[in-house]
């Protein structure tokens, strides 16, 4: 399949993106995405999450009250789960959320997202470009340009552009990565994708 190639300014250059079919055009598996996507959010988690337990109480041991007579229930220790300040029944312990996914899988989802994308035309092509010096002003100008400042987007690049990227850092919904740094998450989670002319081949590489 075949994408304009658009400028910085939105106008069409008159050339042509081919986008692989391998890559771009291949029948969606949403059970592959779902995986990736649930091992990314999983592996994102800490798994710091720490309740004191009975025998972590600090306090004293002694047997609070007679057993009997009382005409309550029998207690033996202020750590008693039911009493206020007492230790936490069965509470959170540190743990290691990750998962694993095979690598063929991952590289599925990734054809599978951005197939997806692709068949939705929320894959846009932009001729490679530098800025002088970092400013958002001039990435959101890029934005406004494509009629993408109200989306999220991640924009794909070919290799690292420091002014490119710390001109998007302010921007909520705008993303600057590089091809390898691209997974299945980020192409869910975004509107549209665009796609620098250098990344597609590199791209391309990667998935194939």
């Amino acid at each position: 399949m075949e994408v304009a190639v658009l400028d910085r300014t939105g106008k069409d250059t008159g050339r042509k993106a081919k986008l692989a079919k391998e890559v771009f055009g291949i029948e969606p598996n949403a059970h592959a995405i779902y995986l990736d996507v649930k091992q990314h959010l999983a592996n994102k988690r800490q798994g710091t999450h720490k309740a004191k337990e009975r025998a972590e109480i600090a306090g004293s041991t002694r047997k609070i009250k007679k057993q009997k007579g009382t005409g309550t229930a029998r207690a033996g220790s202020i750590k008693n789960p039911l009493f206020r300040g007492g230790g936490r029944v069965f509470g959170p312990q540190p743990r290691d959320y990750s998962q694993k996914v095979n690598k063929k899988v991952k590289r599925l989802a990734r054809k599978s997202a951005l197939s997806i994308k692709a068949k939705d035309k929320a894959i846009l092509v932009l001729e490679d470009f530098q800025l002088e010096q970092p400013k958002t002003a001039d990435y959101l100008a890029l934005l406004n340009a494509l009629g993408l400042a109200d989306k999220k987007t991640v924009y794909v690049l070919g290799e690292a552009n420091k002014n490119v990227y710390l001109s998007s850092r302010n921007l909520a919904h705008a993303e600057v990565i590089t091809d390898s740094e691209l997974n299945t998450y980020k192409i869910t989670n975004a509107s549209n994708i665009i796609l620098s002319e250098s990344a597609i081949a590199r791209l391309e590489s990667i998935l194939k």
